[in-house]
């Protein structure tokens, strides 16, 4: 199999169900900003030492993948996008896996600059483009119908990603960076 196909060279995309939209489509932003968080979320897999977090972190990208290909399939196809769903379990267990978190994580009583460890820092990074990704999935389904459930994940997933950075620069012991409304220069 090759992976080059020539056929996005006049600057459309297949989507599956086979029609073809430009690169710029909604559409495709939207599963292609899934795509990158997917990428950012391999990531901090492999900068992590969390065994259960990396477990989690896997089942998260699997969802992204399964969302990425709801939202690639033309409206016209429903039944690969009802073989394809987000369901509430997948909600809930970003919930769950948050309130774990949280009981090890202090308290949080100021806005934190994103940063701290490495892999933390990356979490921030993974968490401002899961939100682009949501911004572009709620422009989509002003114009075609998405699974409200997928939403909600997304937007789960952005608030699990703050949740991780915290835990993460707790488990390597790197403090946390308070905003602070006035820097002494």
């Amino acid at each position: 199999m090759k992976i080059y196909t020539r056929t996005g060279d006049d600057g459309t995309t297949g989507l599956i169900g086979g029609s073809r939209v430009k690169k710029h489509n909604i559409r495709l932003e939207s599963y292609g900003t899934i795509d990158e968080l997917n990428s950012f979320i391999g990531l901090i897999r492999s900068m992590q030492t969390d065994q259960h977090a990396d477990q989690i972190l896997e089942i998260i990208q699997n969802k992204l993948f399964v969302i990425g290909a709801n939202l690639a399939t033309e409206e016209s196809i429903t039944l690969i996008k009802k073989q394809l769903p987000c369901k509430k379990a997948d909600i809930e267990l970003l919930e769950k896996e948050m309130d774990l978190m949280n009981n090890d994580l202090p308290e949080l009583r100021n806005f934190i600059l994103p940063g701290g460890s490495q892999a933390a820092s990356f979490c921030h990074v993974a968490r401002t483009v899961c939100r682009r990704a949501e911004r572009k999935i709620v422009e989509l389904s002003e114009k075609a119908e998405v699974d409200p459930n997928l939403i909600k994940f997304v937007n789960r997933l952005s608030d699990y990603l703050f949740v991780l950075s915290r835990k993460i620069n707790l488990d390597q012991k790197t403090p946390e960076i308070l905003w602070s409304p006035e820097v002494d220069e």
